[in-house]
């Protein structure tokens, strides 16, 4: 029976995981284990971490792993830079899976940012503005600093304490409506939206809700995936790359 190691709890990493799984496939699938009661994927589950990458070359090895797909988050790019480190050494084949980002259409006010430090500065040039932000409970400590804006941080879990006095944390967890996310907005007046091209259809209501409500969005671009390796977005694709 071949043997698969899929890197991720995305939606698409728990999809491959069925489809392989269904075609009789030995699936493992491994989560980072920072969210709490994540949704699980089909198959066996490895949570926590490998030790690096030399723990991860040592774990493909003695479990006779076939395949790597990494379906992490697209901004997972030190577990994806482990992961491609790790297979080479193992002679394991790899494949990343990523959700294709999101695109800028008619009616958008995006500034594209490289990374959440310059999302940082572009607010601290906008004193007074309320702002979504939804770059994730570990990003906000690149945000708390700034002075003049209030920030209403949306996150699945609650971020580490203290919480500055000018940011309200909503937890809660997608997909998200259209409807619900401009009700947000107005409920809270929100000026600007802060989020991460993460892609995908499960967040990208607050997008439509913004170009509706004529609020600007400060986009931080994906990290590049990590040299040499095949990128695929379909997981069907992904799934007839593992299955060989």
């Amino acid at each position: 029976m071949r043997r698969v190691l899929i890197l991720g709890g995305t939606a698409e990493a728990r999809a491959l995981a069925a489809e392989l799984a269904g075609g009789g496939t030995y699936v493992v699938s491994s989560l980072a284990g920072r969210v709490t009661n994540p949704r699980l994927p089909v198959g066996e589950v490895r949570e926590g971490g490998f030790g690096g990458p030399d723990g991860l070359a040592d774990w493909l090895a003695a479990e006779r792993i076939d395949a790597v797909v990494d379906a992490t988050h697209p901004f997972a790019a030190r577990m994806s830079a482990s992961a491609a480190e790790a297979t080479v050494r193992a002679g394991v084949p790899l494949l990343v899976l990523r959700r294709r980002g999101w695109r800028e259409g008619p009616g958008d006010a995006w500034q594209r940012v490289p990374s959440l430090e310059e999302a940082a500065a572009r607010l601290a040039d906008m004193p007074g503005e309320r702002v979504f932000l939804t770059t994730g409970r570990r990003s906000l400590p690149v945000f708390t600093g700034l002075s003049g804006v209030w920030l209403l941080a949306r996150s699945v879990d609650p971020p580490d304490a203290p919480v500055p006095a000018n940011v309200h944390v909503l937890l809660d967890r997608g997909p998200y409506t259209v409807e619900g996310e401009r009700s947000l907005i107005r409920e809270h007046r929100l000026d600007v939206l802060v989020t991460k091209d993460s892609g995908g259809e499960m967040t990208v209501a607050k997008l439509a809700a913004a170009r509706e409500l004529g609020l600007p969005v400060i986009m931080v671009d994906r990290p590049s995936p990590p040299p040499g390796v095949r990128v695929v977005d379909a997981v069907a694709v992904a799934a007839a790359w593992a299955q060989g």
